[in-house]
């Protein structure tokens, strides 16, 4: 299943709007397509203990996480919370009805809760 889900970055003074897309599929092991910095590719670790931690399941399918647009670098532990809402939603564990609504930011911890992240206020 499919979804989108939406994060930000800045660049400057701007602010750029993040599409990450979720697929699950039949298979096995996880891909972070979209120029990720080594940050954003250890979130699968982070991702995965705060979804057990917190009675959801990390599924046992192929998970292929796309940031566009490709051509900016994505930086950072703040799409944590992003990747983790479109993983849950493509493995049907929380409605997508919604997502597409918000853009959804924040660094998780491995117990899931959120910290702070450099250059959002709260």
């Amino acid at each position: 299943m499919l979804v989108k889900v939406f994060g930000s970055a800045v660049f400057g003074v701007e602010a750029t709007t993040i599409t990450v897309e979720v697929n699950t599929e039949k298979g096995i092991g996880y891909h972070l397509v979209g120029l990720p910095d080594s940050a954003i590719k250890e979130s699968s670790f982070r991702i995965a203990a705060a979804l057990k931690n917190n009675s959801y399941q990390f599924p046992g399918k192929k998970i292929i996480v796309n940031m566009a647009p490709a051509d900016l670098r994505k930086e950072g532990s703040a799409y944590d919370l992003t990747i983790a809402v479109g993983i849950l939603a493509a493995s049907s564990q929380i409605t997508s009805k919604e997502i597409e609504n918000y853009i959804i930011m924040g660094e998780l911890s491995l117990d899931g809760t959120l910290q702070p992240i450099k250059g959002a206020l709260s």
